[in-house]
């Protein structure tokens, strides 16, 4: 029994970890890394393994870093089955539908760009979208929560809700080779306990090894009410000023859980009926109908506004802008505006234009929901960069930011140690965190063999 890390080993994006047991190569996830543009270059390097001989992917969820190189593993050959939950396989379409149509039109603009200047170069995209729809066919099995799944003989997988995302897993695995038996768990990305859509992280069972996510393991979150009473007067104080409010909004969960107080901030008198939002993502659009048909995984109030017949993301003044030409003009909208766009690092997507076209006015804001990895434009604002390079052009960064922690999507400092307590595990694989973070957080770890692998790294279980 063998595990085999290629991805956010040290770092935050690109999760990609292989498990060999009896005869058989599990993947769990194969992310995209993200963040300046050598990335570009670790997305299109090989991937450590031969693609063709995995067996299985275990997906935890549906964000980019964990699903997004899928079509790039069935272009190099990968032929055998991708298990997830039936909502993680619903979003992953979207999500990865999406990257593949960025990423060509990315090529376009570069190969614009190089024609130009008189190059003969044609870049092309890290995949398609035809690539990313062939994918789909190698999606098999649907799993459920807390149901075991026989993979093959000595090879038992149960999928936990992780509440991270819709659809979100950790996922327990009972291995068996040659007389031997050893348990490991998979955290996934865990969630922020007590949020008003989604159930709390589920722990496995105690285990012999996991390999856990250390995104915030360095520090505690702000609590979840005067974050959003910090939202709400952000969005006010914009509002008195006569600026827009743009939000760089994560397409999954963040997206929603932002309209749900939205809604109940219109609801109780706290911001005007008047207040215009726009969600400005066709993949956060998608989403949202997705999360409609996925009631089974929210929590109980959620699930009994659903019940009730109330859409819990529905409010008055809300506008969903599919169309390119509708996202334009919102350029034209000179203040009173909400604007959720994606991405939430602000590394691609729609939020760009109008960070292009917001920034640098003083009356307007920007306001960070989510992390922002090292060498994304998100990072950049929120450490205080005075001018930014968007679209050819140096904008000024004059727009008030407001970072507001409170929302995220992962477990804090706390909330780690304490799962990582119940899962018991004799070995710890730290993943899915900056190196820095990552010592911190060993250092709070007790009784147990702390790992912090490096890109490639092979041990024995």
């Amino acid at each position: 029994m063998k595990i085999a890390f290629h991805g956010a080993d040290r770092g935050v994006t690109g999760s990609c970890h292989l498990l060999e047991c009896a005869g058989k190569r599990v993947l769990i996830d194969c992310g995209l890394f993200q963040g300046g543009h050598e990335i570009d270059e670790e997305n299109a390097a090989p991937f450590g393994f031969d693609a063709s001989t995995i067996d299985y992917v275990l997906l935890t969820h549906a964000h980019l870093d964990h699903c997004g190189r899928l079509p790039l593993l069935a272009k190099r050959g990968f032929r055998g089955e991708i298990i997830t939950t039936a909502a993680t396989r619903e979003l992953a379409r979207v999500v990865l539908l999406d990257a593949a149509h960025l990423q060509e039109e990315e090529a376009k603009w570069q190969a614009r760009k190089t024609a130009r200047r008189g190059g003969e170069t044609q870049p092309q995209p890290l995949y398609s979208t035809l690539d990313a729809l062939n994918t789909q066919d190698y999606f098999g099995r649907a799993a459920a929560y807390d149901q075991p799944l026989e993979l093959a003989p000595g090879l038992r997988a149960t999928f936990l809700d992780a509440g991270h995302i819709l659809g979100s897993a950790s996922v327990y695995l009972q291995l068996e080779e040659a007389g031997r038996q050893r348990s490991v768990a998979f955290s996934g990305d865990l969630g922020n306990s007590g949020r008003p859509l989604l159930r709390d992280p589920v722990p496995p069972p105690k285990v012999d090894a996991v390999v856990m996510e250390t995104t915030y393991g360095d520090r505690l979150h702000k609590p979840l009410q005067p974050s959003i009473e910090e939202f709400y007067q952000a969005i006010e104080d914009t509002f008195r000023r006569g600026g827009n409010v743009v939000i760089p909004t994560f397409a999954l969960e963040r997206a929603q859980e932002l309209l749900y107080y939205l809604r109940e901030a219109v609801e109780s008198g706290r911001l005007s009926k008047s207040m215009q939002v726009f969600l400005d993502s066709p993949m956060a659009i998608s989403a949202t109908e997705i999360f409609s048909r996925h009631p089974e995984c929210f929590d109980a109030e959620a699930f009994a506004r659903f019940g009730h017949g109330r859409d819990p993301f529905l409010l008055p003044g809300l506008h969903f802008t599919r169309e390119t030409a509708d996202s334009m003009n919102l350029n034209r909208v000179a203040g009173g505006a909400v604007i959720l766009a994606g991405s939430g690092m602000a590394t691609g997507g729609r939020v760009r234009h109008h960070l292009k076209h917001n920034l640098w006015r003083q009356h307007c804001s920007v306001i960070f929901v989510g992390f922002a990895a090292r060498g994304t434009l998100a990072r950049q604002i929120i450490d205080g960069a005075k001018s930014v390079h968007l679209f050819g052009e140096e904008i000024p960064v004059r727009a008030r930011i407001h970072t507001i922690n409170g929302f995220s999507a992962h477990a804090d400092r706390d909330e780690l140690l304490a799962w990582q307590r119940r899962v018991g595990a004799h070995r710890t694989f730290l993943v899915h965190g900056e190196e820095e973070v990552m010592q911190q957080f060993a250092a709070r770890l007790e009784n147990t063999q702390v790992e912090m692998p490096a890109q490639g790294q092979v041990y024995t279980l």
